[in-house]
C-alpha cells in the first residue's frame, strides 16, 4: 500500500481515502472535482493592513522631510526634523521582514474557501473544505495520483484487430 498524503484529518493511499472516521475505497470513486468559493474580504483587508503598516513609516518620513523644507527654519532645526524623519523611515527595516513574512503566508493560505468533491457510490460527497491553498493542492494532487494509479492501464489493440484500411496505408 502506497501513502500519497497523510495529515491529522485525511489520508490518501493506493486503496482508499480516509477522512476523519469515514473511508472511501478508490474503486467506488467515479469522479473527482474541486470548487473555489468567493474571496474572503477579511483576508484581503488583512493584506491591505500589512501594506499600510509597511508604507506608513516611509510616508511619515517623506512628510517630515517635506515639512522641514517647507518650514524654512534655521539649518539646525531643519536638519533635526530631517534626521528624525529619516529615523522614522528606517524603523520600517526591522519590521519589514516580519510583515513580509506574514504577507507571503497569507498568499500561501489563500483568500478563498476551496472544496474537494467526489462521486462515491453515485452520490456527490464533500470530502474537504479548507482555506489553506497549499494543503488543498497537496491533497487534490495526491487524490489524482491515487485514482490514476488505481485504474488499469489501457491495453493497446491487438495487431490482428487492425482494420484493412490501416494496413493499406502503412509502408
Amino acid at each position: 500500500m502506497v501513502t500519497y498524503y497523510h495529515d491529522k484529518s485525511i489520508q490518501v493511499t493506493s486503496t482508499a481515502v480516509q477522512v476523519v472516521d469515514q473511508t472511501f475505497p478508490l474503486a467506488e470513486i467515479s469522479a473527482l472535482w474541486h470548487h473555489r468559493g468567493s474571496r474572503s474580504w477579511r483576508v484581503l483587508a488583512g493584506r491591505g493592513a500589512i501594506g499600510a503598516a509597511l508604507a506608513g513609516p516611509l510616508v511619515a518620513a517623506a512628510a517630515g522631510i517635506a515639512l522641514a523644507l517647507w518650514l524654512g527654519r534655521s539649518p539646525t532645526i531643519t536638519l533635526a526634523i530631517i534626521g528624525a524623519s529619516v529615523l522614522v523611515g528606517l524603523a520600517v527595516g526591522p519590521v519589514a521582514d516580519f510583515l513580509f513574512e506574514h504577507l507571503v503566508r497569507s498568499y500561501a493560505r489563500g483568500s478563498r474557501r476551496l472544496e474537494i468533491w467526489l462521486r462515491w457510490q453515485g452520490r456527490p460527497m464533500l470530502l474537504l473544505a479548507t482555506a489553506d491553498a497549499v494543503r488543498f493542492g497537496q491533497i487534490y494532487r495526491a487524490l489524482q495520483r491515487a485514482i490514476e494509479a488505481s485504474q488499469p492501464a489501457p491495453q493497446p489493440p491487438h495487431p490482428a484487430a487492425r482494420s484493412d484500411r490501416s494496413r493499406a496505408t502503412s509502408p
